[in-house]
């Protein structure tokens, strides 16, 4: 009963906020076409990375979300500084975490959560521009056209803006949601109020200790938020708690492997780098220049210990809400399409589909494709199955300009 009592205080804390940032989300995919994003990043100079920072830190895309874009982005013509800039500072902030990390931690963490995010895409873009060689960069013509809608009307907007937020996005860092109230609420039940005690004394020993964690851990920016605030609950201090938000949205074996790939390890390794210093100078800051009072730490002891006494309508309205969102997009993401079998039928291997929102993705590339009629993506398989005559030339190029890589 306590662990129940502690996860559904962590959800009516959360969920207003949540589905407000999904709303947010929703908007900004529907109405700014990606191709404006790409528009202003290709420079090498610390604009473009400005430009990139500030882009960023308010999409709510999940570290596997910001990927293919970033990708694309970098396909059509962004330079390497500016992707990094955008993959630094996109996973780690979000309206959609602001806002939830403002419920459950507090202003003073709301506020610096997205300046860290800012300053240090500053600096890995900043550094990866430096050994970036500027080398012919052609005309910016060739942008990703499979989201520009200008054609759409107002409200056919507004109906994909209530898809891809309420949807899509839901489906695309649901899972990773639901996985961090369930470790938050089993850490605050289950491990001994003086574990971490060891580390106390010992912040930077800490701060290593969950970088060894956070790296490979494959989290979004609102999951890490509950695990956060229960490892603070433990004994752990504020600015590791801070190093935990930072490293393990931006940071994981996934994104430094595809970065690799794309940009080079010389920028892959930039921008863990630059996570990394990050991470570690911001959590130090909190723990030995700002006032701990700022953080509110037995505040957020006191209320989390009665927070069975209190339960609000407004937040359980929203908590069911984002409940049966949850529901609905698992049982999407899990049906097997039954797509009837035409002579103009052929399928692609497609690689590097992380989430729903990379399934979206490579959906909406292949359907802008002349000829196609119909379309089926399977995540788990990572298989499309195309309908219609087209060209498989023209699938291939579609789904390369999105991110991903297709075998025929």
């Amino acid at each position: 009963m306590e662990l129940l009592n502690s996860l559904l205080f962590m959800l009516n804390e959360m969920s207003p906020y949540i589905l407000l940032g999904f709303l947010i989300a929703g908007v900004l995919h529907a109405f700014v076409p990606q191709s404006a994003f790409a528009r202003h990043l290709s420079g090498t100079g610390w604009r473009s990375v400005l430009k990139a920072a500030l882009i960023g830190i308010p999409l709510p895309l999940c570290s596997c979300g910001v990927l293919p874009a970033a990708i694309a982005m970098r396909r059509n013509w962004a330079s390497k500084a500016a992707s990094t800039s955008f993959l630094i500072a996109t996973p780690q902030t979000g309206v959609d975490s602001i806002a939830a990390t403002w419920s459950l931690l507090g202003p003073a963490f709301a506020v610096v959560r997205p300046v860290a995010a800012f300053v240090t895409a500053l600096f890995g873009g900043v550094a990866v521009g430096k050994t970036e060689r500027v080398a012919g960069m052609t005309s910016q013509s060739d942008y990703y056209e499979g989201d520009v809608n200008r054609t759409s009307s107002f409200s056919k907007k507004c109906i994909d803006a209530a898809r891809y937020g309420f949807i899509d996005l839901v489906g695309s860092i649901g899972g990773w949601l639901v996985s961090g109230l369930v470790i938050a609420a089993l850490i605050t039940v289950y491990v001994p109020d003086d574990f971490f005690s060891v580390f106390g004394d010992r912040p930077i020993l800490s701060m290593i200790a969950v970088l060894i964690v956070a790296i490979p851990m494959y989290v979004c920016a609102t999951g890490s938020i509950p695990i956060a605030l229960s490892l603070i609950m433990k004994g752990l201090s504020p600015g590791t708690a801070l190093v935990l938000l930072m490293a393990g949205p931006a940071a994981n074996f996934a994104s430094v492997a595809l970065i690799s790939k794309e940009m080079g390890r010389k920028s892959a390794s930039v921008y863990l780098v630059s996570i990394i210093i990050g991470a570690m100078t911001f959590g130090l800051a909190i723990d030995y220049l700002l006032p701990s009072s700022w953080f509110g730490i037995a505040d957020m002891q006191t209320s989390t210990c009665c927070s069975s006494h209190t339960m609000e309508v407004f937040p359980c309205i929203c908590s069911s809400i984002l409940v049966s969102l949850l529901i609905v997009t698992f049982i999407k993401r899990f049906r097997k399409s039954e797509i009837n079998q035409m002579a103009m039928t052929k399928e692609y291997i497609i690689k590097g589909m992380n989430c729903p929102h990379c399934q979206a993705t490579v959906a909406k590339s292949i359907s802008s494709v002349k000829g196609v009629t119909r379309v089926d993506v399977n995540l788990s398989a990572g298989r499309a199955t195309v309908e219609g005559d087209h060209e498989p030339a023209d699938i291939v190029a579609a789904v390369r300009s999105a991110g991903f890589d297709v075998v025929q």
